[in-house]
């Protein structure tokens, strides 16, 4: 396949890449390096890349609809979008930005596709778009119409916009809602990152709540094995859970760290942050259905490995 990505230098996204050019694909990889976080480790997480047969490299802002549309006239088999920025917390802040970088983006893109006759796309989507509902597990065909968040209001505008290109210009559509992915090449302002980091520094990490919240975790690989498969088979329009289907308790989490660490974590609790929900879980039967997806790894062995990764770069 001829992939464009976007996104591709992030955490999801350089996982991605890596995984399409052992299977011989062409990914031409886009990112804007949005100052989000720092560019040198996006700059890293694409390093082994650059120079590899089959991948190109363009750094563009998707708002940029001159360098969109002459991008996308090289023709593609399929888009797979993961541009965009996270952050529950921080699109509470910075609302506007979210709009920008997630929505507005994303609308430059389809109407470039649109411009190319270009019509299938893979969107990254999330499990924040369920909102705080205590039912569970979150299925796709139940309402989800009252995101508590700019991020997951902005991933929920989306969704809706790709259904009207669906209908309105034929486009096939997969919008995979992601749940909490974790991994090497995790963001640094992610909740195990944060952990890992501050047992083996030795520093204190901020629990918000009493550690009963709970996260459908879910290993960047199966992430991978999800996208890539839908990327193969995207038809119609389709909303797809993609997750561990498997909830864990914040504490349980930070006892796994202690013990695969071989260190105590010094907690400092605080108040639930407002956009937080309490519990995450993915239905994830749909998804098998489509695109044969199966989690593998249990988050015993992810956040093993996840360790491993983050020592090694820790002693660079």
């Amino acid at each position: 396949m001829k992939i464009l990505l976007t996104g591709a230098a992030g955490f999801i996204g350089s996982n991605l890449c890596e995984a399409l050019l052992k299977r011989g694909d062409h990914v031409v990889a886009v990112d804007s390096f949005d100052p989000y976080y720092d560019r040198e480790i996006k700059e890293r997480n694409i390093a082994g890349l650059r120079g590899q047969n089959g991948f190109n490299f363009v750094e563009m802002d998707l708002r940029e609809k001159a360098g969109v549309r002459a991008l996308l006239d090289e023709g593609f088999d399929v888009v797979v979008h993961l541009a965009g920025r996270g952050g529950v917390r921080r699109s509470i802040q910075e609302p506007e930005s979210y709009l920008e970088l997630n929505y507005l983006a994303t609308l430059r893109l389809l109407e470039a596709m649109k411009e190319t006759s270009q019509k299938k796309i893979v969107f990254a989507s999330t499990s924040s778009i369920y909102g705080d509902r205590s039912k569970v597990p979150f299925r796709e065909e139940e309402r989800a119409d009252w995101p508590i968040s700019p991020y997951s209001a902005t991933k929920k505008a989306c969704e809706t916009m790709l259904f009207t290109y669906h209908h309105l210009y034929d486009f096939q559509v997969y919008a995979l809602r992601f749940f909490t992915v974790y991994g090497p090449r995790q963001r640094p302002d992610m909740a195990i990152y944060k952990l890992v980091r501050s047992i083996v520094s030795e520093e204190t990490f901020e629990r918000y709540g009493d550690g009963k919240t709970e996260r459908d975790y879910t290993y960047v690989d199966d992430i991978v094995a999800g996208v890539i498969r839908a990327a193969e088979r995207v038809a119609g329009y389709e909303i797809i859970n993609i997750g561990g289907s498997n909830t864990v308790q914040l504490q349980r989490l930070i006892s796994l760290a202690e013990e695969i660490i071989g260190k105590k974590a010094v907690i400092i609790e605080k108040p639930l942050p407002e956009g937080d929900v309490y519990r995450t879980y993915a239905d994830v039967s749909k998804a098998a259905n489509l695109i044969d997806f199966e989690p593998k790894v249990r988050i015993e062995k992810g956040l093993e490995k996840f360790v491993k990764w983050y020592l090694k770069e820790h002693k660079k």
